[in-house]
């Protein structure tokens, strides 16, 4: 953990705050842009300060650094000096965060009264996903939409469009990036903006041909997966933490794992992708070095994550793993917190409305209380169990705390069960993604031979389900948001006090005799 607080965790910590607080109070006009205004100028009245300061600071005469604490008041100054590289990063991340968040929420128009559309016609914006009762959504990007007497007139925006059992599976094989006309009806998503019920489907543009490559793909792996694993629940796993494909999942494993507080192993993010980048660089690191295996790796993982698909978590994971390259190139500090504070102000600025989405928050806030709270945690519990075991207990507790206030806010209860369940289901999925990737790899070249790897995915599918059953049956934590925000941060506090304790009496010396 940092001891400093660098211009990038700055520039970061003012982007989240125009996101997510000033921006929505923006849209809801509880605030104006005078009053954006008056805050803009607020840092940078601090930072005229700062820097009248610190042009005095150098005009200190230097008799006052020949004493003993010389070294105490030189490094005062420096951090004096970095205060308004501080505050100009601060007020950055204002300027971006508020840019983003004002584009993150697009109203949409319909062009005629809501009452009187009767169909809609778009480009779907994502790959089609299996809901109850059999039925498939999507999201569509609006180009026009028809009223009643058959009139069409241009549209905007982007709505959710429920399709019927017997349309699922053409607009399945169709894939994202196909223009589709639906008749329907139009409801209203309570809160969540409108929402499409389509009664019939035509496809009047079919995706271009890179998105159609992709598209069959991702149902050529599909039909792989579930043909090799028919009767076993092994292969809807596989393509759920291979492709991020959970039509095929079973609904029971899927509970177990929400139940067991351990629902983000499913979710495609930095795990998965570490995984994988592991294996790259394990294959690729001594046949071409570590710069060439570096950026080869990236084009890599960029390919894997066009053929996924928009994954907020897993775009993030991507982005760090981008950004880490360039560190390795010389071009970044190698420093996780900074990575991640620089993805954070990269990705809203990219897709703004991804910052909006439950797993792109949930994934920075875990990712940043394994690097802050974690990092404390394990520094302050050194000695006391294998390094090993206290780096994954540390790492699941700074995730936890870190997302435990939105975790209630949205769900309602805590599970703390997973901060040990997740100690058996993360190394046991590991391994179950890299036995599915050679599977995978031998049905391609070696059909005959694959299945000799079956009965270990089975046996590794059998021992997942059994933990997640277990954990499950220990029940959750239920009570209100702003409490467990409240104690939260007060265990965060805690451990910061006891941080510094153990780095200023570690490296304080005793007398001599």
């Amino acid at each position: 953990m940092p001891r400093v607080i660098n211009p990038v965790l700055c520039a970061a910590c003012g982007a989240a705050l125009a996101y997510y607080v000033l921006s929505p109070l923006y849209r809801a006009e509880l605030i104006t842009t005078n009053a954006l205004l008056v805050l803009a100028f607020v840092p940078l009245a601090v930072l005229c300060l700062f820097r009248v300061l610190a042009s005095l600071a150098v005009e200190l005469p230097q008799a006052l650094f020949e004493d003993i604490h010389s070294d105490t008041i030189s490094r005062k100054i420096r951090r004096l000096r970095l205060v308004p590289l501080r505050i100009t990063a601060f007020a950055a991340g204002l300027a971006l965060g508020i840019g983003a968040g004002t584009k993150a929420v697009q109203p949409i128009s319909f062009g005629i009264p809501e009452h009187t559309v009767r169909g809609i016609s778009g480009v779907a914006l994502d790959d089609p996903r299996l809901v109850s009762g059999g039925r498939a959504m999507t999201t569509l990007s609006l180009r026009m939409s028809t009223g009643d007497g058959g009139a069409r007139v241009t549209a905007r925006g982007e709505i959710t469009v429920f399709f019927p059992e017997e349309n699922a599976r053409r607009l399945r094989e169709f894939g994202r990036g196909t223009e589709i006309f639906a008749e329907g009806v139009l409801r209203d998503g309570f809160g969540n903006g409108y929402m499409f019920s389509a009664e019939s489907l035509h496809v009047t543009q079919a995706a271009a041909p890179l998105q159609r490559f992709r598209t069959n793909l991702r149902l050529g792996l599909t039909e792989r997966f579930v043909r090799a694993a028919s009767g076993d629940g092994w292969g809807g796993l596989a393509l759920a933490l291979l492709l991020g494909i959970r039509d095929n999942l079973d609904a029971g494993i899927a509970s177990l794992y929400r139940d067991s507080g351990c629902s983000h192993i499913l979710a495609l993010s930095g795990m998965h992708l570490a995984v994988l980048a592991a294996i790259i660089s394990f294959l690729l690191k001594r046949v071409l070095g570590l710069r060439a295996a570096a950026i080869t790796g990236a084009l890599l993982i960029a390919a894997y994550c066009y053929i996924v698909g928009p994954l907020p978590s897993l775009n993030r994971a991507a982005l760090m793993y981008m950004l880490g390259v360039l560190a390795v190139l010389g071009m970044l500090k190698r420093d996780p917190l900074s990575l991640l504070c620089m993805a954070f102000v990269v990705q809203i600025l990219i897709t703004p409305q991804a910052g909006l989405s439950l797993s792109f928050i949930l994934s920075y806030l875990a990712l940043a209380g394994i690097l802050t709270i974690g990092i404390m945690l394990n520094d302050i519990c050194k000695g006391a169990m294998p390094i090993f075991l206290l780096s994954s207990i540390s790492a699941s507790i700074g995730a936890f705390v870190a997302t435990a206030g939105v975790t209630a806010w949205f769900f309602g209860v805590l599970r703390p069960v997973g901060i040990l369940a997740s100690l058996i289901l993360t190394p046991l999925t590991t391994l179950f993604m890299i036995v599915s990737i050679a599977w995978l790899g031998l049905d391609i070249a070696l059909p005959s031979i694959s299945m000799v790897l079956s009965r270990p995915l089975s046996l590794l599918y059998w021992l997942m389900e059994k933990t997640a059953l277990l954990s499950s049956r220990v029940p959750g934590i239920s009570g209100s948001p702003w409490l467990v925000l409240s104690l939260s941060l007060l265990i965060v506090v805690l451990l910061i006090w006891l941080f510094w304790r153990r780095r200023t009496t570690g490296n304080r010396l005793e007398p001599f005799a």
